[in-house]
């Protein structure tokens, strides 16, 4: 009978060692991506004043920081664990009478000072530090023109 318990005893063993190793274990893995808004962008009108822009005469990109950290990226030295995009506005947070109507939006970004636009839809990968940002946001009649006014065009910037 001793022979049997210790068998008995080693397979309890074997059991809750596996047991053990299936549970899920519990995760220390933290990571942050903090953006920091800097200066508003400008738009500006075309002669014909159908196009609102910021890359039109006279305007100006508006600008942000990304500073991304992630434990497992550095663990496994990965160089692309955050994505950054910056997705048009369905439609202007103010503008004067008529002015949103007939109206599409694109944006654009670059990132650390390249010259490069991407389209604000498209995630762009980051790898862990310190990240300068651009976005320009273009808004285009299909009919008409801009009535004269103040208008205002809110781009999120996303790190996910």
């Amino acid at each position: 009978m001793a022979r049997k318990r210790r068998r008995n005893s080693r397979a309890w063993f074997a059991v809750a060692a596996l047991a053990g190793l299936s549970q899920p274990a519990p995760a220390a893995i933290i990571g942050t991506c903090t953006i920091m808004i800097g200066a508003s962008g400008t738009m500006t009108a075309n002669p014909g004043l159908s196009i609102l822009g910021s890359k039109q005469a006279g305007g100006s990109s508006a600008s942000a920081t990304i500073v991304a950290s992630s434990l497992l990226c550095t663990l496994l030295d990965l160089l692309d664990c955050y994505s950054v995009s910056a997705p048009a506005p369905a439609a202007f947070s103010s503008a004067p009478s008529g002015g949103g109507t007939n109206v599409t939006f694109a944006s654009v970004f670059r990132l650390d000072g390249s010259g490069v636009d991407i389209n604000g839809s498209v995630p762009q990968r980051v790898t862990n530090g310190t990240h300068a940002l651009q976005v320009d946001l273009t808004a285009t009649k299909s009919s008409g023109v801009f009535p004269a006014g103040t208008y205002q065009g809110i781009v999120t910037v996303r790190c996910e």
